[in-house]
């Protein structure tokens, strides 16, 4: 935190990293190999090129349009004629962030569960996943020096245990497990990074704070590549040395907790018991940097009146109280509620190929404006777009409740606009 009470570089990359390495590896691990097999890593390797992809445009737009609404904002200056393009991307974006902070709630509760002993406990798991998002909703409210502090101290102490963990694992890898190496043919590779693009949600957190930084045209652009580089490095390593140290079906039955069974071959129980203390700071972090960036985002919005005003109310630290109850009581909610780790973690990464799309295709209108690259903007757009039909090709295969489940929220979700619209 700088002298003025403002973010710096330190405490946005804290925000974004923290955003990231959420229910990320220690969540979707279990599922990218379950889809891809020996390809895992290359999974995480396509999120991680997505990410720096998407990650572009939002520099772009962060640096030209300062704006606590960051998507939101980008599309209603994108399409001035159509202001229900940015009104129902920004509830989108809101209800997908209440889904991440479920996936996150959901995995600190499982390795919570499994760090006390009881891995197979539903009850013992709620009640973590519940107590976590009512802690954060406490620290939230306090506003954004406690966030900003108690952000950079989970953070950092996550990356050197993670850090320790890929570095301790390298030794024990067996090159003869990746063998076959595409075994489950190359399309899987793009399901499963398709699916697990989630675990790389958390940089755009760092637009949502441009208000509230120090000298954002140098450390906007610094913080998003620097996050994200950070976490593709520490996911692909991680990601190796679970292939490369344990058999695919064990990864696969301890679909919830794999990191952490990943860990037992290379260090034991400690190493597992180093794993789920990571789990829990990870997920604690990116509760909080996503109930951080996700309640700005709304009080904009409720601004804008495109959201029910009460959400633009702050309390007397200038926090969105109103936005920050809503967001928490709605987290609780998905994660009691949600039907399962692989819904939550395909409708989250669904909602932000979705958004990150449209994001680009905004920077793409306003190209003149943010100086963008067209041709590094079109080909991420297509990309982007390419890697989300996948997914809906891989639940209409192997899914097919989540797909309806997912397409019913977002039916639930535009008629909720639309009668808000009606109304205002």
């Amino acid at each position: 935190m700088t002298e003025s009470g403002k973010l710096g570089l330190k405490e946005l990359i804290a925000i974004g990293v923290g955003g990231m390495i959420g229910g990320g590896i220690f969540s979707v691990l279990g599922m990218a190999v379950d889809i891809s097999g020996h390809a895992a890593p290359l999974a995480f390797v396509l999120g991680g090129l997505l990410a720096f992809i998407a990650g572009y445009s939002y520099v772009r737009l962060a640096l030209t349009y300062h704006s606590d609404g960051a998507s939101f904002t980008y599309l209603e200056i994108a399409f001035p004629e159509h202001p229900w393009i940015a009104a129902v991307t920004g509830w989108t974006v809101v209800i997908g962030y209440i889904g991440t902070i479920a996936l996150y709630a959901f995995t600190f509760g499982a390795y919570g569960a499994d760090l006390l002993g009881y891995s197979g406990s539903v009850v013992v798991r709620h009640i973590l996943s519940v107590a976590v998002i009512l802690l954060f909703l406490f620290v939230n409210l306090r506003g954004v020096t406690s966030t900003g502090n108690i952000e950079d101290i989970i953070v950092y102490a996550k990356i050197v245990l993670l850090a320790i963990l890929a570095l301790a694992g390298t030794s024990a890898i067996d090159t003869e497990r990746f063998s076959p190496h595409i075994d489950h043919g190359l399309s899987s590779v793009f399901m499963a990074g398709a699916l697990i693009f989630v675990a790389y949600e958390g940089f755009q957190l760092i637009t949502n704070a441009v208000c509230e930084s120090s000298q954002p045209e140098r450390n906007i652009p610094r913080a998003i590549y620097g996050s994200i580089g950070i976490v593709f490095l520490i996911y692909t390593l991680l990601a190796i040395v679970a292939v490369g140290t344990l058999d695919l079906e064990e990864l696969i039955q301890a679909k919830e907790y794999s990191l952490a069974v990943a860990a037992g071959p290379m260090l034991g129980d400690w190493g597992t018991m180093l794993v789920d203390v990571a789990a829990l700071l990870a997920t604690t972090s990116a509760i909080n940097a996503t109930m951080f960036g996700a309640s700005r985002m709304m009080a904009d919005m409720a601004i804008a009146h495109e959201m029910p005003s009460p959400f633009s109310f702050r309390n007397r630290v200038e926090v969105p109280w109103a936005a920050v109850c809503s967001i928490a009581i709605l987290s609780l909610m998905f994660t009691l509620l949600g039907g399962g780790l692989e819904l939550i973690a395909a409708f989250s990464s669904m909602t932000f190929l979705l958004v990150s799309a449209a994001v680009g295709i905004a920077n793409f209108r306003l190209r003149r404006q943010t100086g963008a690259n067209v041709l590094l903007v079109v080909l991420g757009v297509l990309l982007i777009v390419g890697t989300m039909t996948t997914l809906v090709v891989y639940l209409a295969g192997n899914n097919l409740p989540t797909l309806i489940w997912i397409t019913a929220i977002y039916l639930m979700i535009a008629v909720a606009e639309t009668g808000f619209r009606r109304i205002a």
